[in-house]
């Protein structure tokens, strides 16, 4: 298992200051992949600096995102959800993981392939994920994993470039289930690589090793390992 460095990174969109957190092999002397990692609503938390790790020690540098700004540091689900609404479906959701990802491109701590950059993420993360694909961004692939699948309506979904992974729990409760055909009619009318893999035995929060609300939002571990597992080979296959 390769040893790993986390730091804080500092960036900035536009006039809002952030500071992820970047995660990579400590002894890498050849640039690597890159993948920007969108956290749940809870943002840059322990947990989610735990979740980048588990995904740098496969040979990623990660940068895990700030989406609300360096002063914005959610403790409950109240304070969670109103950092989030001010985000979601604005231009902010998509403009913080662009800043994320030019931050990740620019730093000079970890080598980076520029040519390899992917995105994935959490709950709300999942759907800062699509949403930056949606957006046009150049980058090789976006996951989600058990995030909300609607869209502001902002973008053409024609100019997506990535190769798109949706890891649903299929007894989400908290991702209406009306949303997974709209998501599968959105993407059968353009020409994009995707799948969408809903998991049987599923809730929300299936990765979360926290999450302890039984019939809504709870950890699975053996689901948490199969949906990475699709994660890695799609990107293997994409860079």
């Amino acid at each position: 298992m390769s040893q790993i460095t986390t730091q804080p990174l500092r960036y900035q969109a536009n006039e809002t200051a952030l500071v992820g957190t970047l995660v990579f092999p400590s002894n890498t002397t050849h640039p690597l992949p890159g993948l920007v990692m969108a956290p749940n609503w809870l943002g840059v938390t322990d947990n989610a600096a735990k979740l980048a790790k588990k995904v740098a020690e496969q040979g990623y540098v990660v940068l895990l995102a700030d989406l609300y700004g360096e002063t914005v540091r959610p403790t409950n689900p109240d304070e969670a959800g109103a950092a989030m609404m001010a985000v979601k479906n604005t231009a902010e959701e998509v403009g913080r993981m662009k800043a994320a990802i030019d931050a990740l491109t620019q730093q000079t701590t970890a080598a980076v392939d520029s040519e390899k950059i992917s995105a994935f993420g959490f709950c709300f993360g999942g759907h800062c994920a699509l949403e930056l694909a949606r957006s046009g961004a150049d980058i090789r692939a976006a996951i989600s994993f058990h995030g909300g699948l609607d869209t502001c309506g902002a973008y053409d979904s024609t100019q997506i470039k990535a190769a798109i992974l949706v890891l649903d729990g299929a007894k989400d409760p908290l991702v209406p289930r009306e949303q997974l055909p709209a998501f599968v009619n959105e993407m059968t009318a353009v020409d994009v690589d995707w799948q969408l893999v809903s998991y049987h035995d599923a809730v929300h929060s299936f990765t979360d090793e926290t999450a302890n609300n039984p019939g809504v939002a709870e950890y699975h571990p053996q689901v948490t390992e199969r949906a990475f597992t699709s994660m890695f080979e799609l990107l293997k296959r994409v860079n």
